[in-house]
């Protein structure tokens, strides 16, 4: 099962995929190609044929027409990014978004839609190599959760609260797309290094598939510079006087004595 599985999935998934780009997209193309010759046979432009002629040369149980209806298919979808790609195809499309959501039904359905596919397929190339994999601890002391770093907190929140606030997308086990998001202190949330990568298969598999030292070297390097992007970031051992005791104990310091930040007691108290 363990050397099967992966392969048949795989297979699944393919499968899946070219009845879809068919069943949405190159049964479509093929029946505009039949009108289209259709068409022009009437207007004299090709030889006569009849419809039935023509549906016998393209009938969709057929593979290879199916074949050419996906290989359609999946060219369409190609030009389509390539023209809304650019910066007039993109004005154009969201023009068409606005007059798409005008429709009373469709409105209340495409947003969400959009932001599910957005989720999945848009391209956050530049979002993730700005983000960071951090570890927080929201719920417990000690307790420590892995997340990502998406952007600066709540302007309101951080002015009620006094500190700098991040917003943290903790992912959910084992389905690492869906999750929450948390909004922690900056000087709360601990740098590790992860790649964004390493961390999703970290979850997903559960802790099992854990990314040893070599790789862990490797994401560090390849990490951005944590200092130049959040410099407050330090981890939460300061908050507890256990963890001060110990910071203290392996720079060779006195946890009796107050701390170089820290004024000496007067001896008059």
């Amino acid at each position: 099962m363990a050397a099967l599985l992966p392969t048949l999935i795989t297979l699944w998934l393919l499968v899946k995929l070219w009845e879809f780009l068919w069943e949405a997209l190159g049964r479509h193309i093929i029946f505009a190609i039949r009108q289209v010759w259709s068409k022009l046979s009437d207007l004299g432009f090709v030889s006569e044929a009849p419809a039935g002629y023509i549906y016998r040369k393209l009938p969709s149980e057929s593979f290879r027409v199916q074949v050419c209806g996906v290989l359609l298919a999946i060219i369409l979808v190609y030009v389509v990014g390539v023209l809304v790609g650019n910066f007039i195809g993109r004005q154009f499309w969201r023009l068409g978004e606005l007059a798409v959501l005008r429709v009373p039904l469709v409105r209340a359905i495409y947003p969400a839609v959009k932001q599910i596919t957005d989720l999945f397929l848009a391209d956050r190339t530049g979002q993730f190599a700005g983000s960071r994999v951090v570890a927080v601890q929201h719920r417990a002391q000690d307790v420590w959760t892995i997340g990502l770093v998406t952007g600066p907190g709540l302007k309101a929140l951080s002015e009620t609260t006094g500190d700098e606030m991040v917003s943290v997308f903790v992912p959910s086990t084992p389905t690492a797309f869906s999750g929450y998001v948390v909004l922690v202190p900056r000087q709360s949330v601990v740098e590790l290094p992860l790649t964004v990568e390493d961390a999703m298969r970290l979850l997903v598999s559960g802790g099992v598939l854990a990314p040893n030292a070599n790789k862990r070297g490797a994401a560090a390097a390849s990490l951005p510079n944590v200092a130049a992007a959040l410099p407050t970031i330090e981890p939460l051992a300061a908050t507890t006087n256990r963890r001060s005791e110990r910071s203290l104990a392996e720079t060779g310091g006195d946890p009796q004595q107050p701390g170089p930040t820290e004024p000496a007691a007067s001896p008059h108290g």
